[in-house]
Order: C-alpha cells, then sequence, then structure tokens
C-alpha cells in the first residue's frame, strides 16, 4: 500500500505539473534571434531548444518553432466567486468517483478545492468540500447526438478541422485520442504524412480534449483497451486507483470500450508505448506469460550444479537410540514429515536431471526451525560458488536466508510459504500468495462471465472480497446471508430461468457453506448453476460440505497446482513406489517439480537470472507451474494460478486451459 500511495502521490503531482503547460507555434520573422524569441514570450533559450532541438543552428525565416506557454494561476477568489461549497462526510467505502456522479461535479473539482486527495484515498469520517454552482448561475449544456437523436449511421464525420504543430515524442495515437478522431480518420486527413516529426503542422479534429497536448514520457503512456478487459483489471495493471484512471480519461465515465486509447502511468517495461510503424498488442490472451516453455530443448550449460536444500527437520530434538524413536517423531511432526516427503521428491528430480546430463552436487542442512540455525550454517559453511538454495519452509528463516545470502546474490527459493515476504533481490517465491490466487479467479470471472447472470453469496468476514467483485461485475446481484445460514427460497429469487447462473460463494464458516451448496444443488434441478469461489479454504473440505453436491454444481476455484494424469506422470509414479513403496503426495512432487525446474534453468542459462533475460514464458510439470515476476522492491514471486473445476463424477479439470498442457485435451 505505501508503494502505491507513493506511485499515485507521484503520479498526481506529474499530473498537475502536466495540466500548468500549454503551448503554441512561432513564425520566425527576419532578424529574429532564439534570444529575442525568449524574451518575447518571458521563457528561457532552453524551453525552445527543448521542443525545437534544430533551433540551435540558424534559425530560418518563416520557420515555425513550438513555444510552451506558462499558465498563470488565478486568484482564488476568481475562482470561488460563482462556487458555493457542501460539507461532505465520506462514508465507508465511499469513492471519489461516486461523489463525483453524486453531486454531479468533476472528481478534478473536488480534488481542486481538497488538495491532500491529490496524494491521498479518501478516508472514513473525514470532511471534505465538494463545489457546486451558486444559485442562479446557469450551466452551459453541450448538445450531442445522443440529444439530438441523430441516427448513428448519420453522425457527422470529422468535417472540420483545424492545425496542430506535432511536438516532440507525440504519436498518432495521443494525437487522435486529444482530438478524439481515430487513427485511421487522423491518417486520412493527413495522407502524406508517414512518420511524424516534431514541428510539422497537420490537420486534426476540432473537438479537442480539455486538456493540454499529452506528451508520451517517463511517467505516461498510452495503451489500448482490449476485449474483455474491466476498469478494476485495468486498475490493478497499472498499480493506480480507479478514481485517477479516469481523472485522467475523463471519457471512461461513460464506460470502458475496446479500443479506446487511454492515457496510464508508464509502467517502465515498454509493453504498452506505442511507436510510430508499431502494430497494436493483440489480445493479452496470446501473451508471453501464457507461453508454455520446455526448457529441456534449451540446455547449454552443463556445469556441475551446487544446490542447496534447507529444511526443518529438528532432528536435535530426536532421541537417536533406536530407529522406534524416529518412527514416533515423524508420525507426531507433520513439519518432519512434510520436510521428508518434499526432500524425497528433491533426490528424484536431481536423478532426472542426470537423463538431461545434469550433474549435480547435492547438500542438504537442517535449520531447526531457527532463524540462529540458518545464519550459523551460512557463517560456518562456503556458500559463494552456490548456484541456488531451495528452502527454508518457514517464513522468517526462508527471509533470514535470503537476507544473509544477498551479499553473494544466491537465488534463495521459497518452496511453500504462500504468505507475502520482505523484497530481498535473491528471494524468489515459488508458491502464489491467497492473494495472487484471488486475483487469478478475477480475472477468470471478469473474462468469461459475459452473459451470464451472476449471483455474489457473501458473509460479513468476506464483505471486502465482496465490495471487489461488485466492481468487477458491476451487474451482479448480491445476497447477504443471516446467521450463517442461507435458505433456498433466497437464493431462488436471483435466479434467472433463461441464462446460466453463475453464484460466487465466499465464506469460510461450514454452516453457511454447506446449507447454500444444499440449496443450490436443489434449485440445480431446475436452473442452470455453476458455483465458484476465490478461496477453496478448509470450509469447503469439511464433512459438512457434500463433495457430489459440488461435483454437481460443477464447483471452480484457484489453485497453485493440480492433480497430475496418471498416464502422462507413469513413469515418475512408478520410480517412486519402486523406492519408497507408496503414491506419491502433493509434497513430494512439490520436491520434484519445483527442483527440476531449477535445475533446468541453471542448466539453459548462465544462472538462474539469466534465464528470465532469455526466456519469457511459464514452465509447468507434473503439479506445478512457475512464470517469476520482478517485485517492485526487488526479488520475483510466482504468479502462475491453475483455475479448477470439479465435475459430477468428482473429476478435476484445468478450465484456464491455455496456460495449462491440458488444454488440447479438454478442448476436445
Amino acid at each position: 500500500m505505501k508503494y502505491l500511495l507513493i506511485v499515485c502521490f507521484l503520479f498526481q503531482l506529474s499530473t498537475l505539473s502536466a495540466s500548468a503547460q500549454e503551448f503554441k507555434y512561432h513564425t520566425v520573422e527576419a532578424g529574429e534571434t532564439v534570444y529575442s524569441i525568449a524574451k518575447a514570450y518571458n521563457i528561457s533559450e532552453e524551453a525552445i531548444y527543448k521542443y525545437n532541438p534544430d533551433a540551435k543552428g540558424n534559425l530560418e525565416i518563416s520557420s515555425k518553432l513550438v513555444i510552451p506557454l506558462s499558465q498563470q494561476e488565478k486568484e482564488v477568489s476568481t475562482e470561488t466567486e460563482d462556487i458555493q461549497f457542501i460539507t461532505h462526510t465520506v462514508k465507508r467505502k465511499e469513492t471519489l468517483y461516486r461523489l463525483s456522479k453524486d453531486y454531479n461535479v468533476e472528481i478534478d473539482e473536488i480534488k481542486r478545492f481538497n488538495k491532500h486527495l491529490y496524494s491521498e484515498e479518501l478516508q472514513r469520517g473525514e470532511e471534505i468540500l465538494i463545489p457546486q454552482p451558486k444559485q442562479g448561475v446557469s450551466n452551459t449544456e453541450i448538445a450531442s447526438s445522443e440529444n439530438l437523436n441523430i441516427p448513428a449511421t448519420d453522425k457527422p464525420q470529422t468535417a472540420e478541422t483545424r492545425e496542430h504543430v506535432v511536438l516532440p515524442k507525440e504519436t498518432k495515437y495521443g494525437i487522435a485520442r486529444k482530438y478524439g478522431i481515430t487513427v485511421k480518420e487522423l491518417e486520412e486527413l493527413n495522407p502524406k504524412v508517414d512518420v511524424l516529426q516534431p514541428g510539422v503542422m497537420i490537420r486534426v479534429g476540432t473537438d479537442v480534449l480539455d486538456e493540454p497536448v499529452i506528451l508520451t514520457d517517463e511517467v505516461f503512456e498510452f495503451y489500448e483497451v482490449k476485449p474483455k478487459e474491466t476498469l478494476f483489471g485495468l486498475s490493478r495493471k497499472f498499480d493506480v486507483p480507479q478514481d485517477s484512471l479516469i481523472s485522467l480519461n475523463p471519457a471512461l465515465e461513460d464506460g470502458l470500450k475496446i479500443g479506446m486509447v487511454l492515457k496510464v502511468p508508464n509502467t517502465g517495461d515498454g509493453e504498452n508505448n506505442f511507436e510510430e510503424g508499431e502494430e497494436l498488442a493483440g489480445d493479452s490472451e496470446g501473451t508471453d506469460a501464457n507461453k508454455r516453455l520446455d526448457l529441456s530443448d534449451k540446455l547449454s550449460n552443463f556445469s556441475t550444479k551446487e544446490l542447496v536444500v534447507f529444511l526443518p527437520y529438528n532432528l536435535n530434538q530426536i532421541d537417536q537410540d533406536s530407529i522406534s524413536n524416529y518412527k514416533d517423531a515423524i508420525l507426531k511432526d507433520r513439519v518432519l514429515r512434510i520436510s521428508l516427503d518434499f526432500y524425497s521428491g528433491v533426490r528424484l528430480a536431481v536423478e532426472k536431471a542426470k537423463s538431461f546430463g545434469i550433474s549435480t552436487q547435492l547438500k542438504t542442512y537442517d535449520t531447526r526451525r531457527s532463524v540462529q540455525e540458518v545464519t550459523n550454517i551460512i557463517n560456518s559453511n562456503d556458500f559463494r560458488n552456490v548456484d541456488a538454495v531451495i528452502g527454508p519452509l518457514l517464513q522468517n528463516t526462508i527471509e533470514a536466508a535470503a537476507a544473509k545470502l544477498s551479499q553473494y546474490n544466491v537465488p534463495v527459493i521459497s518452496p511453500l510459504s504462500d504468505r507475502k515476504m520482505r523484497s530481498y533481490q535473491n528471494l524468489f517465491q515459488s508458491r502464489p500468495t491467497d492473494e495472487i490466487l484471488k486475483n487469478a479467479m478475477y480475472d477468470y470471472l471478469g473474462k468469461n462471465s459475459v452473459g451470464k447472470n451472476v449471483i455474489i453469496i457473501a458473509d460479513a468476514a468476506k464483505n471486502q472480497v465482496k465490495n471487489e467483485l461488485t466492481q468487477i461485475l458491476p451487474n451482479s446481484r448480491v445476497i447477504l446471508p443471516s446467521d450463517n445460514y442461507l435458505s433456498a427460497e433466497k437464493i431462488e429469487g436471483q435466479l434467472s430461468g433463461t441464462q446460466e447462473n453463475w453464484v460466487i460463494l465466499e465464506s469460510s464458516n461450514v454452516g453457511l457453506l454447506s446449507s447454500a451448496t444444499s440449496a443450490l444443488n436443489r434449485l440445480a434441478r431446475n436452473h442452470q448453476i455453476k458455483l465458484f469461489t476465490t478461496e477453496r479454504n478448509s470450509g469447503f473440505e469439511d464433512s459438512n460440505v457434500d463433495n457430489e453436491h459440488l461435483g454437481r454444481l460443477n464447483f471452480h476455484y484457484p489453485s497453485v497446482d493440480k492433480e497430475y494424469d496418471t498416464a502422462s506422470s507413469e513413469e515418475f509414479i512408478e520410480a517412486y513406489k519402486e523406492e519408497f513403496d507408496m503414491i506419491p503426495n502433493q509434497y513430494v512432487i512439490r520436491g520434484y517439480d519445483l527442483t527440476l525446474d531449477v535445475l533446468l534453468r541453471l542448466a539453459s542459462a548462465e544462472d538462474i537470472y539469466d534465464s528470465f533475460e532469455k526466456y519469457t514464458g511459464f514452465t509447468e510439470y507434473h503439479e506445478n507451474k512457475f512464470h517469476y515476476t520482478p517485485k517492485p522492491n526487488g526479488g520475483f514471486y510466482n504468479d502462475a494460478v491453475y483455475i479448477m473445476s470439479l465435475d459430477e463424477e468428482l473429476n478435476l479439470k484445468v478450465v484456464n486451459d491455455k496456460q495449462s498442457n491440458l488444454y488440447r485435451e479438454f478442448k476436445d
């Protein structure tokens, strides 16, 4: 949240500085110099050179210069002479966008008289001033084609035009957006202009936005809205509140439309900048993040890999006099069982890597579930040539290891923790957090719920999730259960008899989950119903929640892993059974998938960091997939998530199948 606020603060400051600048062009006359022109406009010579690099040579008579003009601020008394104010006390969950609609006033106008809102969010209980016209002051309403009932086919095209001098860094997308025309219309008005050059005069429309010319730079860029994208999704994509997006793009108040060109914060990766001659980005389904990688055919680095595994065995607590003591300890200690299962998967992955020609020097250490022990291990051993460390399992020990090994830039891969961690340049969180799982389901629902009757059932503990869902799915209906119980009668009134009903159930209370799924199961006899949740918590695993009900409701949920396919994993299963005489569990497979991924990345590049530079996309193995994304303050996290569904035979399937190796199987 702190980072977000800082970004938004800088973002708003940049908006303010941009809106204080306007431009005009000056035709050079005989005898004029840059110095005399600068004096005439009360600006510096550097300001002219900034927008007219060619002016450093000899000025040509009749040539045109772009001149930045400083707009003087008006006195507050002049600003407010026709305005009266309403004092509004902010209520829970109110937004600037909502207030602007309630009071029929622009968001910028609210911020103008409440300066702190340029850098801060609304706070519940605070009092703000809402500007309103004084009685007797008339508002001028601009007629539109909708007001005049002009048919869409008869709407006038860009008949009237005006001149526009191209500024440095301007693009066709920015100019078209400013004058309310499409890029195609701009090109038709200027058929002889192939590449924009600063200082060139072009023809544009007259319906100019009430803002200065927009320059793409290190602060802003342009982004074209893709199919199925939502305002909520874009606010998360660019890490900026929806209010700020609407403030930068007033047209959003009329709704988000495919093909809109938006002004957005520059993400710094260059993906959304439109350069002249480039094609627009396609549907997000085709991005590198959704491309499956097979690193086994990209191997080039066959030096022996130095791999260290940190696990919390806590063996010092076990009496080593007899084998029975070990057995008792394993049965009693869940963390020890998980550690042993995970390590058995690690060993199998090291053996598998040998078949690819990858040799591994494997060392394992007992962290004893202690930060001090982790520090002692690192201080007592030479880690300078270690290629990667897998583990420890617990958050505090993982962070201690990453902090200590950051001096050598040794990658530390967190295998199981789903908690949000501190940022270290060398820390890789391989298990997606609950927040990432939730956001993956948000994206799935936003892209696939069109034409569905969406119903949200959420208890008080899930109020925040409910509010976020209603933003993503504005046409959804909400049911608020009481006393942790929900009857079929209360649900039935919200169901559609003609549309497929998508019910999103948000709760961890077993009583509510049991009653709701039972009621939905009965209603499914006469209605098309699918059940969803953003978090499959332990409540869904309780014996009072019938799995057969979940199966009949085609239950959908986000998951870190998928159920391995027996046929494709036969070799792995048989190898494990031969050595351990049992079927591998999720921790065994997690250890195997994670370790094999690390070794293949090390063997396909100079090191793990270099593998991300060379290859984009996600890797996938028996149950797990990995797509590491840089964190803003350092380190990486895995955002690869499965959306799973349960069918009537209680079989699990992957439904976000374009990110899965099961895509063809389930599509057919």
